[in-house]
């Protein structure tokens, strides 16, 4: 799945999920901004802006569990 069929880039640069999305141990939903240097389970999702996730979806919630 694409970057941004799971989250948006906003006018200040900061990236939102536009669902529910899991990494690792972390949960993250809509209305939760982060920028660049913020990262979660390890991972700074800025660097991989456009790029396509391997994901799985458990009811609402899409799980990330690779990128590509």
């Amino acid at each position: 799945m694409n970057f941004y069929k799971i989250f948006r880039v906003n006018s200040d640069g900061s990236i939102e999920p536009i669902r529910i999305v899991r990494m690792g141990g972390v949960q993250l939903g809509p209305g939760v901004r982060f920028s660049k240097g913020v990262s979660f389970s390890g991972i700074d999702l800025t660097f991989y802006v456009g790029r396509d996730f391997l994901v799985e979806e458990d009811g609402q919630v899409l799980i990330i569990k690779g990128i590509f």
